[in-house]
């Protein structure tokens, strides 16, 4: 999976400095020492580094352990995508009602594509096009974090590959694999807490230091996230607020008050079952035991920990998820809100208008018939509301935000005839690549609303506190029109309404975090 270059790289190379690119990016120097990158398959003029260890392997005693610096100084070939982390990719039913690319696209949102799994995976790539702004290491740096419940999700497919944004617009993208389920968030007593958000701080403080070398400014970090990867990013701005690193932030789809978690107490018996289920049964020495158990084999058996719960039909909680520790994540988010108590600044966010689509198939599997109107309660109660609420408070701490709902459907990424936009679409219009994950072209029309979200992306890294109000986008007010509709009847264009006309009924609504964050 690694690949290692001849140590001539080091002489051909020797100019090179740590945080100021080269008049060539096939070859860069970082902390890690030199990477080797490639033109991008689809876009030649894009530089693509994939699979670039950002922390220590998490393997033996670093199982269950904080990240920790990454030691090895070596030349690194950086051609091919690290290992996906261990997890459960979530179960698609299909049915003759599906439309024949259903399959391919369900799989390469959900981790289920084939892609190969290690414990080795904590890994970073970069996607970067040379342009003036790279020899002045003056780009601004997208970085995403994958949704999949913080159970599955990878950078290995087309729903997290940021070439063709990299080449549409002046900026560079990176997406970062995290541990997960147990691995990142075990709930064992004696380990450590809510590792794969660990891990996610480590990868952007490591582009921090490095990124200058890959022509990207380290002052001009947006970081960002869908589902999962938003409530990450949301949670990231009450943990950091001091030091946030980031000039920006970006929530597809989530935040902090989206999801239901675990009780502590919920998790830990789900360690003590699954540690019991492996033979590690001496509670004082279960971490030791598990450190010492085959990835595979704990792998397969959380498949056989029942997920809790989540307050509706659509939803439920993986057995092993983000916990309160009152370091990364706190149980108070409302009163922290209401203070103002998170990073000032900037917030670009927003959900699909038909979320729903995408989560009644896995509900489904799991033996649940979700019916309309429940599916439409889960719309409000896991986006619109959470989306609304946050929006609320940052206006109330004088912090710039904008709101957005995107409603694109589009033929050659719909899973059945009413899949509507659903959960995980607006990344199709983010990054460009529904060809490669549906197998079908696009239209035009969705090519021009790509263009046109991938602009204002691209606006708001540059400039969060300004970009988009020049872009013609007004900040969140919730008296104005100021909720940004994207392709509304699959026209590609940006038109405004009054919050209302989608949060009137939030006041009735409890949002789908609450019930396990008091």
């Amino acid at each position: 999976m690694r690949g290692f270059v001849s140590i001539a790289l080091w002489l051909c190379a020797s100019k090179l400095s740590l945080g100021a690119p080269g008049s060539s990016f096939n070859t860069v120097k970082t902390e890690n020492g030199l990477i080797t990158g490639h033109h991008s398959p689809n876009v030649k003029n894009v530089w693509e580094y994939l699979g670039i260890p950002y922390a220590q392997p998490p393997l033996g005693d670093l199982r269950f352990a904080a990240p920790q610096k990454y030691k090895t100084k070596a030349p690194y070939n950086a051609t091919t995508f690290g290992y996906d982390c261990p997890q459960q990719a979530a179960v698609q039913p299909l049915s003759s009602g599906f439309t024949p690319q259903a399959a391919r696209v369900l799989g390469s949102f959900t981790g289920a594509a084939g892609t190969q799994r290690n414990e080795d995976c904590l890994t970073l790539n970069i996607w970067s096009k040379q342009r003036a702004r790279s020899s002045k290491a003056d780009k601004p740096v997208f970085v995403l974090f994958h949704g999949g419940r913080f159970a599955g999700g990878n950078t290995n497919t087309p729903f997290a590959n940021g070439q063709y944004l990299a080449n549409s617009e002046d900026l560079i993208v990176v997406t970062v694999n995290y541990r997960l389920n147990v691995f990142g968030f075990p709930g064992a007593p004696d380990a450590d807490t809510n590792l794969g958000l660990r891990d996610q701080r480590h990868a952007v403080e490591w582009l921090q230091k490095n990124i200058a070398a890959f022509g990207g400014s380290p002052k001009k970090i947006v970081i960002a996230g869908q589902s999962s990867g938003g409530a990450a990013v949301d949670w990231w701005s009450y943990a950091y607020r001091r030091n946030p690193i980031a000039h920006g932030l970006m929530s597809t789809s989530g935040n902090a008050f989206s999801f239901p978690m675990n009780t502590p107490q919920k998790q830990k018996d789900n360690w003590y079952q699954l540690s019991a289920l492996l033979g590690c049964v001496a509670k004082n020495e279960t971490l030791k035991c598990m450190r010492e158990q085959p990835w595979q084999a704990v792998s397969s058996a959380v498949s056989k920990i029942s997920p809790s719960p989540g307050g509706s039909p659509v939803r439920s909680t993986p057995p092993f998820y983000p916990m309160i520790d009152n370091k990364i994540i706190f149980g108070d988010y409302l009163s922290l809100a209401s203070l103002g108590s998170f990073a000032k600044i900037p917030y670009f966010h927003g959900h699909n208008n038909y979320e729903q689509g995408y989560y009644v198939i896995p509900a489904f599997a799991q033996g649940r018939n979700v019916t309309e109107e429940q599916a439409a309660k889960f719309l409000l109660e896991s986006f619109v509301c959470p989306h609304s609420y946050e929006a609320r408070q940052r206006v109330k701490a004088k912090v710039p935000n904008w709101v957005y709902r995107y409603f694109g459907d589009w033929n050659n990424t719909r899973l059945y005839p009413t899949s509507g936009a659903y959960h995980g679409t607006e990344l199709h219009m983010i990054l460009g690549g529904s060809q490669d994950a549906s197998g079908l072209p696009a239209s035009q029309a969705q090519k021009d609303t790509s263009k046109l979200f991938q602009r204002a992306v691209a606006a708001f890294a540059d400039n969060p506190k300004r970009g988009l109000a020049k872009f013609g986008w007004p900040q969140y007010d919730p008296n104005t029109n100021s909720w940004i509709e994207i392709a509304v009847a699959n026209k590609p264009k940006a038109t405004f309404a009054k919050p209302e006309k989608y949060d009137k009924a939030c006041s009735k609504i409890v949002m789908g975090a609450l019930s396990t964050l008091s």
